[in-house]
């Protein structure tokens, strides 16, 4: 007997009514006709798909009032499907406590299967069904109206609206539903394209339904208590008021019912849809998605790993890797695979043991006239510090509790297995929202997506192998997404996210202490330009992995002399990019290299390397320290405040003989301020220089970056201030008698010995620090013509903040200098200083030498 008729028969035995077409004809849902079954078994059988014309009829009005009604019986439609949805998911609670007893009436992989992707399918049409109606309901509201008008509310929501009644909307209470004048606003198209996105939930319960209706049929047979529960699945209220009874396995028919219709349902809404609708060209895409999917499900099981672009090219995966994919400021772990022409991204569905593992499609974008941009973000907020330190706090914890353990105890293995995974944990949320190196993507048609990585380096391959594929301009072929998105298993080359963790015992040397970095300078520029380093290391990121320098003054041959310490465990590579920063738009990146840490190649002592980053080449010097580490503080590393500081404890901080602040406030002026009348003698605001000395006291890179559109009086008002506020002037007061006498020598030789002997004298931090000033300076005088400032001038505004005479206190025993001599001596010094053509050359950085005389200093890589 039909399955479907024995279910007719059970309920007229049960005196149920069956809904009917007409009039005395009994509704027989003949789903399981030999035509179905043949369908189901082979490939879904669909008709060749063009797009519809665009519509004709004869207003725009009559075309938005048809698309409205159209709009209602989908929502009736779904609203029907959810309800049918909800029935067959009923005996799930009760089967899957029954799996647990010792008489399960199914096995828990039976049930798995039986209802496999139905709760899934549930969810997306739920959050369909709800925007849809939030959105009718809001286009549409309630007048009072002759009679009760529920057959006006009838008409408008569909055949099928009563058939839930929790889901009503008041039908017969005396209202009824007028259309809004302005149906351009309603809008439905990014509705359908985030359902038909997640479209791929079809495909496993395609896949798996044969093997549902197979188990569902067994048990129907031979155990009468699913027999009961099947039978008591039994409807709501349908159109007709009429209660329906579905079998188990219509039920289970349904959602394949569904999907084969939704290019009908699509195509019908399109050709409701005006061409200059907002909807058209998402429905158009929306469309085109649905097809795709059904033309892959038509394609059967064997995926195609490869597809004919234009120029006789074929797809191929040129990439792909772990993302943080950001979406309305929600961040997630995404894969990211990058063909030939279009860049996947799809979600990692995490597989049950002995399974393989499954992508779900999240979004893709064609390569053809995609804009790539770049950029890091700024300082994390603080929560989100405080956050991460705290993390790396516990991973450390955890990293000490997994070394090498005597015993092999079952507790012991269990204890460090639950280390092992809650280590993976942390990592993974480090990984998620510690990346702060952002990719913009901006297609043609206006669709933007972006995703962050932790690592420059990394970031600059994507960039560059997107824009080399882009400017080959290939034309993309439209997806077969559910294809596409499958193949992912098999063609991806990043099997798991990049985690630390999962190499632990590799065998791998790795390095485990201090590794210090000095950055010194480049060459190879072919033009003038404004640059700065940045430096990664790998490993585990307990500590701060990455550090850049300022930028340097526009230059053919930038100079940073910057040294950097890295806390490291478990550090294989070192990797450099270049960056040359521009004023306004985004930075370019001229080059990047990766160095291998080799622990037998680094000792305490500093090995110099030349590196080429495509075409620069920058020198560094490199130095390993191995020890065991100390745990990474939970607070945020505060940097230590630079104006009222002794100027020896500000080198010492930044590791070397000139502090940062007067390099870069000096190489500020040369870049932009060479020719500015009055530059060091008018003095800048008073609000943007207490500005700018904030900032250096707390995040040399912010104030770095405020220099570059601060004003250029304020950027030298900075510099005057810094060596004004020293608690002792960079000249030691106690010089100060010696070169008042020296300048009191007749001869003119015999003065300049006994000066430059006296300045020789200084600390190696004041005496090298002095000399970049003067050398500075005297650059500033040779625009004398048009800035104004002579040697004179510069002197007199210097002089009293460089030369200092010692304080007058209790006990002083040395002779007292009149006011107003003193005045002349601090800028006769100075002046005398700056006239001199013979000055050595300032040393700004430490010496970075090797201790042995036979070991290469220099490396070229």
């Amino acid at each position: 007997m039909d399955v479907y008729q024995e279910a007719v028969d059970y309920l007229l035995s049960q005196q149920i009514p069956v809904e009917v077409h007409t009039g005395s004809d009994i509704l027989e849902e003949d789903v399981f006709h030999e035509d179905s079954v043949a369908c189901l078994l082979s490939p879904l059988q669909t008709e060749s798909m063009d797009f519809p014309d665009s519509p004709t009829l004869r207003s725009p009005e009559e075309l938005l009032e048809k698309r409205l009604v159209v709009l209602k019986r989908i929502l009736g439609s779904e609203e029907l499907y959810l309800n049918e949805l909800d029935i067959l998911l009923m005996p799930l609670k009760a089967l899957r406590a029954s799996a647990g007893t010792s008489q399960p009436v199914l096995s828990s992989q039976e049930v798995q299967t039986v209802f496999y992707q139905v709760p899934e399918l549930r969810d997306l049409h739920q959050c369909f069904y709800e925007g849809l109606r939030a959105r009718l309901e809001a286009h549409t509201h309630t007048e009072p109206g002759p009679g009760t008008g529920s057959e006006t509310h009838s008409d408008m929501m569909g055949p099928h609206e009563n058939s839930c009644p929790e889901r009503e909307t008041g039908s017969g209470n005396g209202y009824q539903l007028r259309v809004r004048h302005g149906g351009f606003e309603l809008t439905v198209g990014d509705l359908y394209l985030k359902m038909v996105s997640q479209i791929c939930v079809y495909r496993g319960f395609i896949d798996n339904y044969e093997k549902a209706v197979e188990i569902v049929r067994k048990c129907m047979q031979c155990d009468h208590r699913f027999r009961t529960l099947a039978q008591s699945m039994m409807s709501k209220n349908g159109p007709d008021k009429v209660r329906l009874k579905y079998t188990f396995e219509a039920l289970l028919y349904k959602p394949l019912e569904k999907i084969t219709k939704t290019t009908l349902v699509l195509h019908e809404l399109l050709k409701t849809t005006p061409g200059e609708h907002s909807d058209h060209p998402l429905l158009q895409e929306v469309l085109r998605l649905s097809h795709g999917f059904l033309s892959g499900v038509n394609e059967g099981s064997q995926c195609k790993r490869e597809v004919t672009l234009s120029h006789g090219m074929r797809r191929q995966l040129m990439r792909d890797s772990f993302v943080v994919d950001e979406c309305e400021g929600v961040r997630n772990l995404r894969h990211l695979f990058l063909y030939t022409d279009l860049l996947l991204c799809a979600k990692l569905k995490a597989a049950a043991k002995c399974k393989h593992s499954q992508y779900r499609f999240c979004w893709y974008m064609p390569l053809a006239n995609l804009r790539v941009n770049w950029r890091t973000e700024p300082q994390r907020p603080p929560h989100t510090q405080l956050r991460l330190l705290s993390i790396r706090s516990k991973m450390y914890l955890l990293r000490q509790q997994l070394r090498p353990h005597m015993g092999d105890s079952k507790r012991i293995v269990r204890q460090l297995d639950r280390s092992r995974k809650k280590l993976e944990q942390m990592e993974l949320i480090l990984l998620t929202h510690a990346p702060v190196h952002r990719l913009e993507l901006h297609s043609p048609s206006g669709k933007s997506h972006s995703f962050l990585l932790s690592s420059l380096y990394e970031l600059e391959e994507w960039r560059g192998t997107i824009h080399k594929l882009t400017r080959d301009n290939v034309e993309m072929v439209p997806p077969d997404l559910l294809t596409l998105t499958n193949s992912c298993v098999k063609l991806r080359m990043t099997q798991q996210p990049p985690l630390n963790s999962s190499n632990t015992g590799s065998g791998v040397e790795t390095l485990c202490g201090t590794l210090t970095v000095a950055i010194h300078s480049a060459c190879g520029l072919q033009q003038p330009a404004c640059v700065y380093v940045c430096v990664e290391v790998d490993g585990y990121d307990f500590y701060e992995r990455e550090a850049q320098t300022h930028s340097s003054v526009q230059s053919l041959r930038p100079c940073w002399d910057q040294e950097f310490s890295f806390q490291v465990d478990g550090a294989q590579n070192l990797r450099l990019v270049c960056v040359r920063q521009v004023d306004s738009g985004e930075d370019m990146i001229l080059g990047k290299a990766s160095v291998k840490l080799e622990a037998t190649a680094l000792n305490k002592r500093w090995r110099k390397q030349t590196l080429s980053l495509g075409l620069v080449e920058v020198m560094v010097s490199l130095k390993f320290c191995p020890h065991p580490l100390e745990s990474p503080s939970s607070t945020p590393a505060q940097q230590l405040p630079v104006f009222c500081v002794p100027i020896e404890v500000v080198a010492q901080q930044d590791g070397v003989l000139v502090p940062h602040v007067v390099r870069c406030c000096a190489e500020e002026v040369e870049r932009r301020g060479m020719e500015e009348v009055g530059i060091y003698r008018v003095s800048g605001a008073a609000s943007d220089i207490n500005s700018l000395k904030a900032a250096f006291n707390t995040n040399l890179h912010d104030a770095v970056s405020r220099l570059r559109s601060a004003d250029i009086n304020a950027v030298s008002g900075v510099l005057k201030l810094y060596f004004r506020e020293l608690p002792d002037s960079v000249v030691p007061t106690c010089l100060f008698q010696s070169l008042a006498t020296a300048l009191d020598i007749q001869d003119v030789d015999s003065r300049l010995v006994s000066m430059l002997s006296l300045l020789q004298s200084c600390p190696h931090v004041n005496q090298h620090t002095f000399l970049y000033l003067l050398h500075h300076l005297q650059r500033i005088s040779m625009k004398a013509e048009v800035n104004k400032m002579s040697l004179m001038n510069l002197g007199t505004v210097f002089g009293p903040s460089l030369v200092r005479p010692p304080v007058v206190s209790l006990g002083y025993c040395g002779p007292v200098v009149d006011i107003s001599q003193e005045v002349v001596v601090q800028v006769q010094v100075v002046q005398f200083f700056l006239q001199c053509n013979c000055l050595p050359a300032a040393q700004s950085s430490l010496l970075h030498n090797t201790d042995s005389e036979d070991e290469d200093e220099t490396t070229h890589l």
